[in-house]
């Protein structure tokens, strides 16, 4: 008996002993559900790949929730090391001097080989400082694409193979698609702010705000009251009035999605991490994919990404550092970002997960699932193009669907709200300026 308890006791010990030797890191997310099994496998397998460090992965909530939660963290001296934070949040945490540990410097410092350059241009754009040093490590990149109801394509006369081009096809088709009875409506959207004013102001070369949309500095105004931006909410507008188009809901539109799963719509724009939710859900026809529309007088620039970064914390003990650098580099390398890619519809964030994805054939047996990276790398992106970086922008999109809900509900012509969303914006701008000058 006495012999037992001593083994017993040895070998929890050796387990004690070997768990204390074993440097352990915190990785807060906001990815819940599926999403979330696919993060915490990644987190499983560097584990058990080597011994010396362990990665624990814990959601937080959404995005806003879990950035929030940092910040709040790291005031209390109780930060993670690793933190999720979604593309809007780059300002924010930019902001937070002496809060981050910018990826750029944390690589060098632990030895770890770190190349900029081998990251898709879209992406290593948007998390760069003005000397073009990355802040952040890109995980989870996404864009909008058109998703289409082939089957329904088919019935109305369409030709099932071709997805509206511009925004007047996308009103033609969906014409012709009511009138046939094939659907109820032509096309629904999910994140009005998102899809349709930030990434139509990218795609249509119009600036989202001053000073390149942010990245110069903390004096930016937003710019989205231009006449393309008025034109679109004013055709969005008249569509919804003629049953063309069907409001999805305000922030990333929950309603969307089931509007275009139960055939009701035929025409579905949302994030290109949305496949594998449409293939799941769209079992009784077959989905086509295409570009997001351009009007025909304007030539289509590139999209700008959404998804998040993993953002890395000060006030760590520097273990900790050595083990997230080379968590990052197992986490960027081409195999990692090329599963993470084919099983979530997030863009391959380096040429090399993309030239694997290629080599092994994804593309060809995926049709459609290249359609986000042609889109992001149509063209090299310009100072309208990049992205955007504004402080409290978390707010401002509230405020985008503040706006146009009063369009849709009359209360103001799509000039009054754009020029409110503005003058509304600005005042949440000239706030964050001024508490972090």
């Amino acid at each position: 008996m006495i012999r037992t308890f001593s083994l017993a006791s040895v070998a929890v010990a050796a387990t004690v002993s070997a768990a204390m030797a074993q440097t352990e890191i915190q990785w807060w997310h906001a990815m819940g559900g599926e999403l979330g099994e696919k993060l915490e496998a990644i987190a499983a397998d560097y584990n058990s790949r080597q011994s010396d460090y362990k990665v624990v992965p814990s959601f937080k909530g959404t995005y806003g929730e879990t950035m929030t939660a940092a910040i709040a963290a790291f005031r209390a001296k109780e930060q993670p090391a690793i933190v999720q934070v979604f593309e809007v949040g780059t300002g924010t945490m930019m902001a937070a001097k002496g809060a981050i540990y910018p990826v750029h410097k944390l690589m060098k410092d632990a030895g770890e080989p770190f190349d900029p350059a081998a990251f898709l241009p879209a992406v290593v754009g948007y998390y760069t400082d003005t000397d073009g040093n990355m802040l952040s490590m890109p995980f989870n990149s996404s864009t909008p694409i058109l998703y289409y109801n082939k089957d329904v394509f088919e019935k109305a006369g369409l030709d099932r193979n071709t997805p509206p081009k511009t925004w007047e096809d996308v009103e033609a088709f969906s014409r012709k698609i009511m009138e046939s009875g094939a659907a109820k409506c032509g096309f629904t959207t999910g994140w009005i702010s998102w899809v349709q004013l930030e990434n139509f102001s990218a795609w249509h070369n119009q600036p989202i705000g001053t000073l390149e949309n942010g990245f110069g500095g903390l004096a930016t105004e937003l710019t989205v009251n231009g006449p393309l931006q008025v034109r679109h909410w004013e055709n969005l507008a008249r569509w919804q009035k003629e049953g063309i188009f069907q409001y999805g809901g305000p922030v990333g539109g929950n309603d969307a999605p089931p509007k275009f799963y139960t055939q009701e719509c035929a025409i579905y724009m949302n994030s290109s991490a949305s496949r594998a939710g449409v293939i799941a859900n769209a079992k009784d026809f077959e989905v086509g994919y295409g570009m997001l529309p351009h009007y025909a007088d304007v030539q289509p620039q590139n999209s700008i990404i959404g998804g998040a970064t993993l953002w890395v914390l000060q006030g760590r003990p520097e273990a900790e550092y050595k083990a997230v650098a080379n968590f990052f580099s197992y986490l960027s390398s081409a195999e990692v970002q090329a599963k993470w890619h084919q099983s979530t519809g997030y863009l391959p964030i380096t040429q090399a997960a993309w030239d694997l994805s290629k080599s092994q054939g994804y593309y060809d047996a995926n049709p459609g699932a290249d359609v986000s990276i042609r889109q992001m790398t149509l063209n090299a992106p310009t100072p309208n193009s990049k992205g955007l970086r504004f402080g409290s922008y978390t707010q401002i999109r509230g405020i985008i669907d503040e706006e146009f809900q009063a369009l849709l509900g009359g209360q103001k012509s799509a000039q009054a709200a754009l020029d409110d969303l503005v003058k509304r914006g600005n005042v949440l701008l000239r706030e964050f300026e001024a508490a972090n000058k």
